[in-house]
């Protein structure tokens, strides 16, 4: 199922409480690409060194996960690697936690959230964050709101919960978190909630907003600020974009109104819960634009700018 490296980096420091494991999967509730982006981050920002890599073959199916071939003059000269495993990362000040990152499984669930149990178990795991981001009926004028969900009082402190019973299609990491609940192991996920009409372009709002809980959460310095800045960028982009237009800035306004409502009851409800502010003095000359040429030119903006440097 898995190979640990030989020989294991430090997971802890001597005398520290146990790290917190970070669990961020392809292909299951990533509006916004939030929870690739935020393992691509995290790999290309911190130092970290491999703990454990899992068997493709028992896990992925190829079929549906076709990876990338190079032909080159006939000859076939590369296979895009698909990695999944877990690694021993360093944050601004050297504290380490792990990150499982990777494809989701597409067989084995059961096999699979065993044997990360099982490490979670081996080397001394404190909490597991699960990492989601899902596309909602919110505009994109108001603070992006993480919902936080788990078994924890202390990852579920001052976080955005959800007052109702839902049901969602299962995954990987929920079917991880019900059985480091049933062990009796700290877990919680966190959800982005990504304007629906952005959902399928690169929002780095969503990125930056789940690494904020997670720093909150664990206790950990990241680095974040190449992230603010693609997120103003993209801000800046959406402004430029959005032109004047009666029907689009009737919708925006009505998920406006939508979002204050919900957020004014939430707050009546759970009091002492902190909330982003926000000013609601909104341009209106800045909510306009037809769907589809928003979209599509901000896509292909996304792809010329050159990536800030992660390490900041």
């Amino acid at each position: 199922m898995y190979e640990l490296q030989f020989p294991a980096p430090f997971v802890a420091n001597p005398g520290a409480e146990g790290p917190t494991l970070v669990v961020a999967l392809q292909g299951y509730a990533d509006a916004g690409h939030a929870v690739d982006s935020t393992a691509n981050h995290l790999l290309a920002a911190l130092d970290h060194r491999l703990l454990a890599s899992f068997n493709n073959d028992e896990l992925i199916d190829y079929r549906s996960r076709r990876p990338a071939v190079t032909i080159d003059h006939n000859t076939v000269v590369g296979v895009e690697d698909i990695r999944l495993g877990i690694n021993v990362m360093r944050d601004n000040v050297g504290t380490p936690f792990l990150l499982l990152s990777g494809p989701e499984p597409d067989l084995r669930w059961e096999a699979f959230t065993k044997a990360v149990a099982d490490l979670v178990e081996k080397f001394g795991v404190s909490q597991t964050i699960c990492l989601y981001a899902a596309p909602m009926t919110v505009p994109h004028t108001r603070p992006m709101v993480v919902s936080a969900h788990g078994n924890s009082a202390k990852l579920l402190e001052n976080q955005f919960t959800i007052d109702s019973k839902i049901t969602v299609p299962g995954s990987a990491s929920l079917q991880l978190e019900r059985l480091l609940n049933k062990r009796g192991l700290s877990v919680a996920g966190y959800t982005a909630h990504v304007p629906h009409y952005l959902s399928s372009s690169p929002y780095p709002q969503a990125t930056l907003r789940l690494l904020e809980a997670v720093a909150e959460a664990a206790g950990l310095q990241l680095p974040l600020k190449a992230l603010e800045r693609d997120a103003e960028r993209t801000s800046q982009q959406i402004e430029e974009q959005i032109a004047s237009s009666p029907e689009i800035e009737q919708v925006v306004r009505m998920l406006e109104q939508q979002y204050d409502q919900e957020l004014e009851r939430y707050r009546e409800r759970n009091p002492n819960v902190l909330l982003p502010k926000y000013d609601e003095e909104v341009d209106a000359d800045t909510l306009g634009e037809e769907f589809e040429r928003f979209l599509a030119e901000l896509d292909e903006q996304s792809g010329g700018d050159a990536p800030e440097d992660p390490q900041e």
